[in-house]
C-alpha cells in the first residue's frame, strides 16, 4: 500500500513545493527592476500615467521601475516586445484601449493576439479625449466647427496619431455622425499632430486629455469639447461632445498594465494589489486630478472582460468608419 502511494506523494510534494516557491516569489516581487514599455511617442498618455504610477511602484517595491518608449507601427512594436518577453512580471506593458482593443481590427497581419498573448495585470485610469482647434480658426465651439465644415467640405483638416488610431476614429465619428467631411491627416504620434495644430497647418486635432493639458491651460489650443459622460473637474468649462449636440461619444479609453500571458498569478495579483493601492494615494489622485484622468481600479479578470468587450465594440467602428492598414 505504502509502496503505491509513494507516486501520489511525490506528484503531492512536487505540488506543494511548486505552490511554495510561487507564493514566495510574489512575496519578494521583484528582485530585479523591472521595464515598463510605453508603445508610444513620450509625451502623451500612456506616458504621463506610466511615470506616475513606475515612480510610485518603485518606491514601494524598492527596485527600479523603468519606463522605456518603444513607438512604432500605431504601438505595434512596444506591444509586441512585451508578448515576446518572458513571463515573470518584470517586463510590463502600460496599454490603452487605442492598441490593445482596436489594433485587432486596423492592421491586417499583426504578429500577436491582442487578448490572448497578454495578461490582463491591473487598470490604471480612464482618460476623456478633447477636440481641439488651432486658436484662428474661426469656430468657438462645435456647433459652429460643423457649421464651417460643412461649409467648407474637404477643406478642413483634423490631425491624429497615425493611420486607425483612436484619434482618427473619433474624427470619423464627428463626420459620421454631423455629417460633415474633415479630412484625416495622419501622422506619428499625436505629439506632431499637436504641435502642426498650434502652428495651423492642420485645424484640429483630439488628444488624451493628458497629453493636451498644459497647452490648453498655456492657451496655445482652444478646447471645444471632450469625450466622456461628464466635463472634466480640470476644465468645467468645456463641455462634452454630447452637450454639443453629437451622440455616441460617451467615451473615456482604459490605461492599464499588462503583462505578457502565462505571468503567475501570484505575482499578477501582488502587482494589481499593489497598483490599486497607489491609486489611492493622494498625491497620485492629485496628478491625476490635474491632467484630467479618473483613477480606474480593478481585478484582473475584470479587466481581461473590458478588454474583450471593447475588442468586439471598436471593431464595428472601425468596420463603419472603413479604417484599415494592410
Amino acid at each position: 500500500m505504502s509502496i503505491r502511494l509513494k507516486p501520489f506523494l511525490a506528484v503531492a510534494l512536487s505540488l506543494a513545493g511548486a505552490i511554495a516557491t510561487t507564493a514566495a516569489s510574489a512575496d519578494t516581487f521583484p528582485t530585479k527592476p523591472v521595464h515598463l514599455i510605453v508603445p508610444q511617442t513620450p509625451g502623451g498618455a500612456s506616458d504621463a500615467l506610466a511615470r506616475i504610477v513606475g515612480q510610485k511602484l518603485s518606491e514601494r517595491w524598492g527596485q527600479p521601475v523603468i519606463v522605456e518608449n518603444r513607438p512604432g507601427a500605431g504601438g505595434n512594436v512596444g506591444t509586441e516586445f512585451v508578448a515576446r518577453a518572458p513571463a515573470d512580471g518584470t517586463t510590463l506593458l502600460m496599454s490603452y484601449v487605442g492598441t490593445q482593443a482596436i489594433n485587432g481590427s486596423v492592421y491586417k497581419n499583426l504578429t500577436y493576439d491582442p487578448y490572448k498573448d497578454f495578461t490582463t495585470v491591473a487598470t490604471v485610469a480612464t482618460v476623456p479625449f478633447a477636440l481641439v482647434t488651432n486658436l484662428q480658426f474661426p469656430a468657438k465651439n462645435m456647433s459652429e466647427l460643423v457649421a464651417y465644415a460643412k461649409a467648407h467640405p474637404g477643406q478642413v483638416n483634423f490631425g491624429s496619431a497615425g493611420n486607425g488610431s483612436l484619434n482618427q476614429l473619433l474624427g470619423e465619428m464627428v463626420n459620421m455622425q454631423a455629417g460633415t467631411q474633415l479630412v484625416h491627416v495622419p501622422y506619428k504620434g499625436v505629439a506632431g499632430a499637436m504641435t502642426d495644430t498650434i502652428s495651423g497647418q492642420v485645424q484640429m486635432v483630439f488628444s488624451s486629455l493628458p497629453s493636451v493639458a498644459g497647452h490648453i491651460r498655456n492657451e496655445k489650443l482652444r478646447a471645444i469639447a471632450i469625450t466622456g459622460s461628464k466635463r472634466s473637474p480640470a476644465f468645467p468649462t468645456v463641455p462634452t461632445l454630447g452637450e454639443s449636440g453629437l451622440t455616441g461619444f460617451d467615451i473615456s479609453p482604459w490605461f492599464g498594465l499588462l503583462g505578457p500571458a502565462g505571468m503567475p498569478e501570484a505575482v499578477t495579483r501582488k502587482i494589481n494589489a499593489d497598483v490599486n493601492e497607489i491609486l489611492r494615494d493622494k498625491d497620485v489622485q492629485e496628478k491625476f486630478a490635474a491632467a484630467g484622468a479618473d483613477p480606474y481600479a480593478s481585478t484582473p479578470e475584470q479587466f481581461g472582460r473590458v478588454l474583450q468587450e471593447d475588442i468586439v465594440k471598436w471593431a464595428k467602428v472601425v468596420k463603419a468608419s472603413g479604417a484599415r492598414i494592410d
